[in-house]
């Protein structure tokens, strides 16, 4: 009979243990089915059962920023901080709320502390390092913002935007032919983009 009891008890757990990883997955498949606000609920939910879930931290905190409620973003990941001090996914996002809430120090001390943390094949190293140039730019710090978008596109060479920022920051910096180099890399990857084109256009009159 307390075999059966254990047996029993071991059943329930499984069964609990189930139930809740398919509560963490829902909330991930809103999220990447665009359902931010139903995801940041869901989540919510989990925290309320398990105030120690750094998952649901994580999700939560993803999906705010995508439904642009930064100032909640930054608030979640500093609680969701305090649970687990070093969970990098939870830096970066925290990063880039700080960014869209124009605080760029905070910001880039987190991008920062993520890609000194991260492994080189971090799946957002490549988005802290076009954060961090983003922040230079605003800071008309235009070399350092060449060696971060530099390192960003290194990480992620497709992205035609990133080259074009690329070329802004080195057309800003008077580093002509380069800036160059970035805006045609940028038409490479998409003949279209209005902002390359432009880009191109101002520097070749520089270096005419």
């Amino acid at each position: 009979m307390k075999n059966k009891k254990i047996l029993l008890l071991v059943a329930l757990l499984s069964i609990s243990q189930l139930f809740a990883q398919t509560a963490k997955q829902d909330a991930l498949v809103l999220y990447h089915n665009g359902k931010y606000r139903e995801a940041v609920q869901v989540c919510e939910d989990e925290i309320k059962e398990n105030p120690n879930r750094v998952e649901s931290y994580v999700v939560m905190c993803w999906a705010l920023v995508k439904n642009k409620q930064y100032a909640e973003a930054e608030e979640r990941a500093v609680e969701g901080l305090a649970v687990s001090p070093y969970d990098l996914r939870l830096i970066e996002i925290l990063g880039e709320a700080k960014y869209y809430l124009g605080k760029n120090s905070g910001a880039m001390e987190q991008f920062q502390r993520y890609v000194a943390s991260a492994p080189e094949s971090g799946s957002r190293v490549g988005v802290a390092y076009y954060y961090m140039g983003e922040i230079f730019i605003r800071q008309a710090r235009y070399q350092h913002a060449d060696i971060a978008l530099s390192s960003a596109v290194k990480k992620e060479p497709l992205l035609d935007t990133w080259w074009t920022r690329l070329g802004y920051a080195r057309e800003m910096a008077k580093n002509y032919l380069e800036a160059m180099n970035a805006y045609d890399e940028a038409l490479r990857l998409n003949s279209s983009s209005v902002d390359a084109s432009r880009g191109r256009e101002r520097v070749s009159t520089k270096l005419q």
